[in-house]
């Protein structure tokens, strides 16, 4: 505090703590992703926009780099897309990606072998498990991993819509596994288990309008992530769309092209995903249980 300042109340500084540590991270993915090896059958192949930007190229490095250590366990767990793998190779860490649907496997491996050196593929482990088997998923790495990557689906909750499925698209094609609320406890009490201590779990939503409200999932997790000894520690706004002097430039996609209204209508106009927000936890000496 400001000496100058002079003495302030309780509930003010009361008030100070509560405020929320925010940062923003330019994670835009200008430059597009091509394979290094076109010979396979399954090359042109690749997962759409939605499920490769779940975690970006950029936004995986921010984390990788500023929550692990060069030879670190990184553990992808609702992996889509050969992203946070590639990266965490890239980088020197060890990388496991949980993923419950052999299609989307197989899609993987293809994608590694065009993206990595055999030596890098070393460090890159495919567990068979979705999110609701964690502990299985990391069996024999407790207590080890230094960061968990949760990238949640768009609608986690059932009965909501889903996103148009791309035909070419393997994880369009494979019925993806969901983390509804009421598992959120457990998924969020596994991961407390298989983190080291100072390990850190990034949990990344994206708020949506649903019937004219709108959906944010994040204060309910920082509540259940706190009943079980995972402490909040940034919310971070991650801008997926470059940004040239002081406006975002967004390029919608065929998806949002379609919702494209005239200028007069009176009706709400198109929703295009610019940022996703990465909530930070980790895991507290203490914990809760």
């Amino acid at each position: 505090m400001n000496r100058n300042e002079g003495p302030r109340s309780k509930g003010s500084r009361a008030a100070e703590r509560r405020l929320v540590p925010l940062s923003v991270w330019l994670c835009s993915d200008t430059t597009p992703e091509t394979s290094k090896v076109k010979d396979s059958p399954r090359a042109t192949e690749a997962a759409c926009g939605r499920h490769r930007q779940a975690v970006g190229r950029e936004l995986a490095r921010h984390l990788i780099g500023a929550c692990t250590r060069p030879g670190g366990i990184v553990a992808d767990v609702f992996t889509t897309s050969e992203t946070v793998l590639v990266t965490a190779a890239e980088m020197g860490r060890l990388g496991i990606g949980c993923v419950p649907r052999l299609p989307v496997a197989q899609h993987l491996v293809g994608r590694l072998r065009q993206e990595l050196s055999a030596d890098q593929r070393a460090a890159v482990r495919l567990r068979p498990n979705g999110p609701d088997e964690l502990r299985k998923a990391l069996l024999g790495l407790e207590g080890r991993v230094e960061l968990l990557i949760a990238a949640l689906p768009p609608y986690p909750e059932s009965g909501w819509p889903a996103s148009p499925a791309s035909a070419s698209c393997p994880s369009c094609r494979a019925e993806q596994p969901t983390l509804v609320m009421p598992d959120l406890g457990r998924f969020l009490e596994d991961a407390r288990q298989v983190l080291a201590p100072g390990g850190y779990l990034a949990v990344i939503t994206t708020a949506r309008h649903d019937r004219g409200r709108l959906v944010d999932l994040t204060p309910g997790i920082i509540r259940r992530a706190a009943g079980v000894g995972l402490a909040f520690v940034q919310h971070v706004i991650a801008v997926r769309v470059p940004v040239e002097g002081d406006a975002l430039v967004v390029q919608p996609g065929p998806a949002e092209m379609a919702q494209l209204r005239r200028a007069q209508s009176a009706e709400l106009p198109p929703v295009v995903s610019v940022h996703a927000d990465v909530c930070l936890f980790a895991r507290s000496t203490g914990g809760a249980r």
